[in-house]
């Protein structure tokens, strides 16, 4: 597995991925109303030129296919984590996560914090976030669950 930064030419795969992703990992937690709701935010096409261009973004890719990515925003919040629906479970979520947390570290952040998925909730737990909060979203009249979580850098 290699590592890069995304560029504004990755963009296209990452969203791509970003929907499949959703949708097929996270039915078991959200409707598909729900999913449909969360995937159109994919619409506002300024917010992820945005996160290309002023987050720390990683990639993970194997054979030039990206696996799996992460965002940093500010040098310590998490506002993108993501890896390939046909990758789940092979170590990826903690490869990325390890750099991300390097990358906080290396800002002087004092902590990490994330909202978080009902699906993804479980993964940030084991590495050591606490959840400061339910919080409800709605988006397109639907609403979503997920969590503030927070973990502190030592």
């Amino acid at each position: 597995m290699d590592f890069k930064k995304a560029t504004i030419s990755d963009l296209t795969e990452m969203q791509e991925m970003y929907i499949e992703t959703i949708k097929w990992t996270c039915k078991n937690d959200y409707s598909p109303l729900e999913i449909d709701a969360w995937v159109s935010g994919l619409n506002n096409v300024e917010r992820w030129l945005k996160v290309i261009h002023t987050q720390f973004v990683l990639l993970a890719l194997i054979d030039d296919k990206i696996v799996g990515y992460g965002t940093l925003k500010d040098g310590n919040y998490i506002d993108f984590f993501c890896v390939h629906k046909d990758f789940q479970r092979q170590g990826i979520a903690d490869k990325i996560f390890n750099k991300l947390e390097i990358e906080a570290r290396k800002e002087n952040s004092k902590s990490i914090t994330a909202d978080v998925s009902i699906t993804a909730k479980p993964f940030f737990i084991k590495k050591g976030f606490i959840i400061k909060a339910e919080q409800k979203n709605i988006r397109l009249g639907v609403e979503l669950i997920n969590y503030k979580m927070e973990k502190n850098l030592k």
